[in-house]
């Protein structure tokens, strides 16, 4: 048994519970039927005479109204008062008479089962002469039999769902309020606390990472960036008892809930169900039929509603779900958050900062053979916060990723670890930094096989891993290169220092020495629309004395955005003469009848070029993203609260080919629900709409988004900002 255990079973003999782990199901409190009064640091048992009945309470008042404007959680769509820790809020208790000096009373908040004041899972406030709470109570107002009292938790407290009893001094036992649902109340991490260790300076930020309920996740690949919207919904009804049910489920104890890193932690891997049957199940096939497709989400809310209501994992998702509904917990809980795209991002098997591609002796790419990847973007989240297990520069954004890539201390989660540590090649420090180290600089070493069948590096690229890391500005919807926060430029004095450290600390580089070739080809292709035939070129360089005759070799495939090839069109060889000083163009048409079924952005093409002119090799990569349709939204009626308003979707496939059985899902936190219109079929040229009704709920910017998921095509979508008057 555990030295937690053995104390959580002993609290108050007559209990034999395991540790405390359970913080929504607390149906009541089994306390003693006499309890001497005195709370902390008082040993008084003795009845008190007096003339004056017994003071009794008559009502508690949360003064919701009063505190969740001033501790920024009005938006929350529960019954109960929501506050943040590190700040004040205040109660109106109205008691049977007026209280006298010699009237006692405390306040008591209770979390989880079995609570203690050792454990700081049971807090007594107590007024007037008394003293010794961790959290600090004060009377602010009295108004004959009311008081105003002003309660202070610790920017340190444990967060979660407290029960709230009030006692007084009778007979010199303590007479408790009876259990009350109605004054449990929610303390959430708090941003705008300077002692809170999660406290963002600025309130732009604060309102962006902590009260956005919406945004947008950056897709697509480096050349070609596309964006995602994203509901994330964390004020909606049932979402934050979701994401303490969460916690619950992963059987955290209780006292455990005041350390943000260990939220953290646990979030990052209850967020995926590789090994806890946690919220989501990834899913990187093409086979979707046992749930609905990762492109068919439109945000968090409905996928943690439904995980609250059946403790069962959720399917599917991919990177930028286990991004979003992460987000999402995060913010819930008052963590600040934010999406982070990384393109170009690697993933190594052997856990060194070397992504080997294998080719084949003729130049045709050796896909059983390549066991690394390189992923056209990956999605993970950065929280904001002091790390105080660190030295103090490594404080600030740290990385977090639920996407279940490697374990950590057992668990499928990454994180967080220090965005300034891998900056500077700080490995050393938790959490999982040469992890994300190498997902942001790997070098690609392209290898052939030789006559006798070893593999021969002959080109390295130290700059194609880890191009761009972008994520939503503050304040708008525009993209915010953060690239400088993770890396130097490439070969900078400060990049190669960073880079030696890295190496110091396990990460191992590839330093083959080789020469530099005399020739290059860059691959390009015109922008198209799915269903059109594409316009590809080879431009071959030669930078040498003399002609070059290069045996050359083209292969187009289908890839899933983690690099994983669907399916090859294309596997062509040519011959080019390219003179001295010189560059040659070698077009190549591509039918879209050979790269089709294309199901939109999470399938790209791929092509990769090679050539081979005696000793001189050259090769070239090119990831295209094809264009889609778009929806449009109108919107019409009153843009205030509760106001009715309609809002009418239309599509107009501009495809050659049919649409199948497409969903047309619309969703906008506090606007309306997710709603969602199935079609039989929509033809070439077709249109189709749909119009609803909905009522807001909150003032100001507002957005409704919609988009098209079918087996042949994803990725379309349409949105309409709204601004709602109060």
């Amino acid at each position: 048994m555990s030295r937690e255990t053995s104390e959580s079973t002993t609290y108050r003999g007559r209990y034999n519970n395991p540790v405390p782990k359970s913080n929504l199901t607390i149906e009541d409190d089994n306390f003693p039927e006499f309890e001497p009064f005195g709370g902390v640091g008082s040993s008084e048992a003795t009845p008190r005479t007096s003339s004056e009945p017994s003071l009794s309470v008559q009502k508690v008042d949360m003064c919701q109204a009063v505190n969740e404007p001033n501790h920024f959680t009005s938006a929350y769509d529960t019954d109960n008062l929501l506050v943040r820790r590190g700040w004040e809020f205040v109660i109106r208790i109205t008691f049977s008479r007026v209280r006298t000096e010699e009237d006692d009373f405390q306040l008591e908040f209770l979390i989880g089962s079995n609570p203690a004041v050792t454990k700081n899972s049971k807090v007594i406030v107590p007024f007037g002469s008394r003293v010794g709470s961790t959290w600090l109570g004060q009377i602010r107002e009295t108004q004959g039999e009311s008081l105003l009292v002003g309660i202070t938790p610790t920017p340190d407290a444990i967060m979660g769902k407290y029960r709230i009893y009030v006692a007084t001094k009778v007979n010199g036992g303590l007479q408790r309020t009876s259990r009350d649902i109605s004054t449990d109340m929610y303390l959430l991490f708090n941003a705008w606390c300077p002692e809170d260790i999660v406290y963002v300076p600025g309130e732009n930020e604060r309102r962006e990472y902590v009260l956005n309920d919406h945004g947008v996740i950056f897709q697509g690949n480096v050349g070609s960036v596309s964006h995602r919207n994203w509901m994330y919904g964390q004020f909606e009804k049932g979402i934050l008892d979701a994401c303490i049910s969460i916690l619950d489920a992963s059987l955290m104890p209780i006292t455990d809930r005041g350390n943000v890193i260990k939220v953290i932690r646990k979030g990052s891997a209850m967020v995926n169900s590789q090994d806890d049957q946690g919220v989501l199940v990834g899913n990187w096939s093409e086979d979707f039929s046992m749930g609905i497709s990762p492109t068919s989400w439109t945000g968090s809310i409905k996928i943690l509603q439904q995980y609250a209501e059946t403790g069962v994992p959720v399917c599917f998702a991919q990177c930028w779900v286990f991004a979003g509904v992460f987000n999402t917990f995060l913010r819930c809980l008052g963590i600040p958050a934010r999406v982070i795209t990384n393109f170009c991002s690697a993933h190594d098997n052997t856990g060194n900062l070397i992504i080997d591609l294998i080719f084949n002796p003729d130049g045709t790419p050796d896909q059983g053979s390549t066991t690394d990847s390189i992923w056209n973007y990956h999605c993970w989240n950065e929280v904001y916060m002091v790390r105080n297990d660190l030295p103090s520069s490594l404080g600030g954004w740290q990385v977090v990723d639920a996407t279940p890539q490697e374990t950590s201390d057992g668990h499928f989660r990454c994180g967080p670890a220090s965005v300034t540590a891998i900056k500077n090649g700080l490995l050393c420090h938790p959490f999982d930094c040469g992890f994300v180290f190498a997902e942001v600089n790997s070098d690609v070493i392209f290898k052939k096989r030789d006559e006798f069948g070893a593999l021969v590096p002959y080109r390295i690229e130290k700059n194609h891993v880890g191009q761009a890391l972008y994520t939503k500005a503050v304040g708008s919807y525009a993209t915010s290169d953060i690239t400088h926060t993770y890396k130097y430029p490439q070969d900078t004095a400060e990049d190669n220092l960073t880079m030696s450290r890295a190496e110091e600390y396990g990460c191992a580089r590839d330093h083959s020495d080789l020469s530099e070739s005399e020739l290059s080809v860059i691959i390009s292709v015109d922008q198209a629309m799915v269903g059109q035939d594409l316009k590809l070129v080879m431009d071959f360089h030669n930078l040498g004395e003399v002609p070059r005759n290069i045996n050359g070799h083209l292969s187009g495939s289908v890839v899933f955005y983690t690099g994983i090839q669907a399916s090859q069109f294309k596997d062509e060889s040519f011959g080019v003469l390219v003179p001295a000083k010189q560059t040659v163009s070698v077009p190549m048409h591509i039918a879209h009848q050979d790269y089709m079924p294309y199901r939109g952005h999470q399938l790209s093409l791929h092509f990769v070029v090679t050539g081979q002119a005696d000793d001189q090799s050259v090769s070239a990569i090119k990831v295209v993203d094809l264009l889609t349709p778009k929806i449009t939204l109108s919107v019409s009626g009153q843009p205030q609260v509760g106001q009715q308003m309609f809002v009418t979707v239309s599509f107009t496939n501009a495809l050659n080919f049919s649409l199948v059985q497409p969903n047309l899902i619309m969703d906008g936190p506090g606007l309306t629900g997710i709603r969602s219109r199935l079609f039989n079929a929509i033809e070439p040229d077709a249109s189709v709409s749909w119009t609803e009704m909905f009522v807001p709920r909150f003032s100001g910017q507002r957005r409704i988004f919609a988009l098209l998921d079918c087996l042949s095509l994803n990725q379309v979508w349409g949105l309409a900002d709204i601004v709602i008057a109060d």
